[in-house]
């Protein structure tokens, strides 16, 4: 039974670098994490006017005024910053689908527009995937490592993950809806009685979704034509839905709960993100 002895020894060994591993790479990702929210908060600029007036509604699509109306509190103030946290499932699989549950905490700034997302992704016990997902002074990020430590994932600075991380800003809006009022960076074209067109531009960028609303007013979907999604070593444009829903009144704002993204292939639909927010705050304008 030596043998045993020494089995049981060495796992242990295994189990104890692991954990240290772990450790290890937690504190470098926290360490990466609060650099770009730095960063982010960094490029924060002042944003005006300070509360929202029914009178900034005239001359928009008849669709975003009802979304404004049913949404928004007269005299409500205008969100500065964000900070929330999500559970849900992520689909790991580039064929059949394998979904594996997630959590994350994310910062917004609505002036400069930007964000970070910070994932967990669990793909094996013991063995959480981090993810990096971010927007900042106009660069897009996205960064994944097996504990924190063992890449996976590297992208940053490209113009066309630039464009795809400022879509996902302008189509999480709806968490921030004072964002989308008329002279806070996004501009309103008229579809048709149920969608409107937003475009949003930050710098050298410039980035358009189309905004569905449902029955009761509020943002029900959002869409590009071409966002870049990554295959392989290539970024190739393809349509992308997200769909918003679970409305609750929060600090006097209707904002979505609960949501899924998908890209739209041509063979159907393959959802890669289905969440929920389970922790919501604001800072308003001063």
């Amino acid at each position: 039974m030596v043998w045993l002895k020494w089995a049981i020894v060495g796992l242990a060994g295994l189990a104890a670098v692991w954990v240290v591993l772990g450790l290890v790479g937690l504190w470098r990702w926290q360490a990466r994490t609060a650099g770009l929210v730095s960063a982010l908060e960094g490029q924060r600029v002042a944003v005006g006017p300070a509360h929202y007036d029914p009178a900034m509604l005239a001359g928009l699509p008849a669709p975003v005024e009802r979304f404004f109306r049913a949404a928004l509190t007269p005299g409500q103030a205008m969100v500065r910053s964000v900070r929330m946290a999500h559970v849900g499932t992520f689909n790991m699989g580039s064929g059949v689908d394998t979904w594996k549950p997630f959590t994350s905490e994310q910062w917004v700034e609505v002036a400069r527009p930007g964000f970070v997302w910070d994932g967990r992704i669990g793909i094996a016990p013991g063995m959480p995937v981090r993810v990096h997902d971010a927007y900042v002074a106009g660069e897009g990020v996205l960064v994944a490592a097996v504990l924190g430590l063992l890449p996976v994932a590297h992208m940053r600075g490209t113009r066309d993950l630039a464009e795809g991380e400022l879509m996902r800003w302008l189509a999480e809006a709806a968490w921030y809806p004072t964002a989308l009022l008329p002279g806070q960076g996004v501009d309103w074209t008229a579809v048709d009685d149920a969608s409107a067109r937003a475009t949003v531009r930050d710098g050298g960028i410039s980035v358009s979704l189309l905004f569905r609303f449902g029955a009761g007013g509020m943002i029900e979907s959002v869409r590009a034509e071409a966002r870049g999604r990554t295959v392989g070593d290539t970024v190739v444009p393809t349509p992308w839905e997200g769909r918003w829903s679970g409305y609750e009144r929060r600090d006097g704002m209707m904002v979505p709960m609960a949501g899924e993204v998908a890209w739209v292939l041509a063979e159907g639909e393959k959802p890669y993100w289905r969440g929920r927010v389970t922790a919501l705050a604001y800072a308003f304008s001063d």
